[in-house]
């Protein structure tokens, strides 16, 4: 029977136990949404991977542009701007939550990761993929295509001179290793500037194909610079169709439409590029 019928109180300890969810729910609302007016808003699922198209990295490429005059793209390591701006948010609403529980040392802790975040925030902010660097990325590829012909076809050129060359009768590995130079630096180097568009899929393209044709090829044959020109081949026709059988337009349509396992190893390509700019630690 309710205690207002029979002459009884309810106590008070039952009131506040009953009535400070809610509250405590309210004012947490309170604080998140006071955070979110200033532009401190959680993407909508805090744990995924964002894009260029999420909401939360328009904000943060919106702000870098003001602030910097570049857009995301063009930091050393957005990636890494996007998992710190998203870590803010995470620990200003822990902070806002701490504050109704009124635990000054935890509060502190809380400040101290703030302030750790924002210093290095800042930094980020402010390290921009420069164009010298793309144009270092460039020269290394043509040094390592250079080399790599060389160590296919005469290896004693560049390693003739050292006696563990000759001790050790290297030719063949070192020749190897010249026509698996395609995989290992020469696109992975052209892949390091970042590029757009078309020659970001032909590059993609290559970095799947010519581990493929590395691999298979000395089925057919022996020679190690066939396989190089072969690698060569395969690079050069990735350019080909990227360029004269595709546009910027279509690549961006059609990525709705490739099947997920597609999507998947493309994503794993961008790992640390910055398309995937939310990939976390």
């Amino acid at each position: 029977m309710d205690g207002r019928l029979n002459g009884t109180q309810p106590k008070e300890s039952e009131v506040v136990s009953k009535q400070e969810p809610t509250t405590r729910e309210e004012q947490l609302q309170e604080a998140t949404d006071k955070l979110a007016s200033v532009g401190w808003s959680l993407p909508y699922d805090n744990d995924s991977a964002l894009t260029s198209d999420d909401p939360f990295v328009q904000r943060i490429d919106a702000e870098i542009r003001r602030d910097v005059g570049v857009s995301l793209d063009e930091l050393l390591n957005p990636a890494k701007v996007v998992n710190l701006e998203r870590d803010l948010v995470k620990l200003r609403l822990e902070l806002e939550e701490n504050n109704l529980n009124v635990n000054e040392e935890m509060r502190q802790i809380i400040l101290n990761k703030i302030s750790r975040k924002e210093r290095d925030l800042n930094i980020e902010r402010r390290s921009v993929f420069r164009g010298w660097l793309k144009n270092v990325f460039l020269g290394q590829a043509v040094l390592s295509l250079v080399l790599s012909w060389f160590m296919v076809s005469n290896p004693s050129i560049l390693f003739g001179g050292f006696d563990w060359y000759q001790a050790l009768q290297l030719e063949m590995p070192i020749k190897v290793l010249g026509f698996w130079w395609w995989w290992l630096f020469i696109v992975p180097s052209l892949r390091s500037r970042r590029p757009g568009g078309s020659e970001k899929q032909a590059l993609d393209i290559a970095f799947l194909a010519t581990p493929a044709i590395s691999i298979l090829s000395p089925v057919l044959t022996k020679d190690p610079q066939l396989i190089w020109l072969a690698n060569f081949a395969v690079v050069a026709a990735s350019y080909a169709y990227a360029f004269l059988l595709t546009n910027d337009e279509d690549t961006n349509a059609d990525d709705s439409k490739q099947s997920p396992v597609l999507k998947f190893i493309y994503k794993s390509l961008d790992f640390g590029t910055g398309r995937e700019r939310g990939a976390r630690k």
